[in-house]
């Protein structure tokens, strides 16, 4: 990559990332608009602006237009690991609210499955999990839910990590009969 072309592509993201800090401030019409704008700045199929364009109808909440950009954009397989977390955790979201339950979950599941694989510190872990237990709330699974956003928050506690991480583990677990 040519330094001009580096060069372009940092104001390219500053200009995008600058849309976001005001989004509050714009009508889901400007927002889409806005970021079509910058994202026909691109190639038609550079995953980045896609995945732009997904997040902004996604906020705007025109999820069924957000749905095929954000596939596309993780298809590409050249989304970075942060981008790629963000962009399966928004389309799960997506497809939890298009009724996609089963969807949403597998996507869901094989996020974990990238996070596990990454270790510690992989991108967007608890976020992928706080998702996937909206997701089982929505296929009815409350108690599921309940343990996997427990065992979420259990190492963020400042005590009791270990009985409250305990306590989630055994609401998964059938209580003898």
């Amino acid at each position: 990559m040519s330094t001009l072309n580096s060069h372009a592509v940092a104001d390219w993201q500053d200009r995008i990332a600058a849309t976001w800090k005001i989004a509050d401030t714009l009508t889901p019409r400007e927002l889409v608009r806005t970021i079509d704008t910058l994202c026909s700045e691109r190639p038609v199929d550079d995953p980045y602006a896609q995945f732009e364009r997904a997040c902004a109808r996604d906020t705007a909440g025109i999820e069924d237009e957000a749905e095929p950009l954000y596939r596309a954009a993780l298809a590409s397989g050249a989304l970075d690991p942060y981008r790629h977390a963000r962009a399966s955790i928004q389309l799960g979201s997506t497809l939890k609210h298009l009724g996609r339950l089963d969807e949403s979950e597998q996507l869901l599941l094989a996020q974990l499955e990238r996070c596990r694989a990454e270790g510690p510190g992989a991108a967007l872990h608890d976020e992928v999990r706080a998702v996937l237990a909206f997701t089982w709330i929505a296929q009815g699974r409350t108690l599921e839910a309940a343990a996997l956003a427990l065992e979420t928050l259990a190492p963020h506690l400042t005590r009791y990590n270990r009985s409250m991480a305990a306590n989630a583990r055994a609401l998964r677990t059938p209580a003898p009969v």
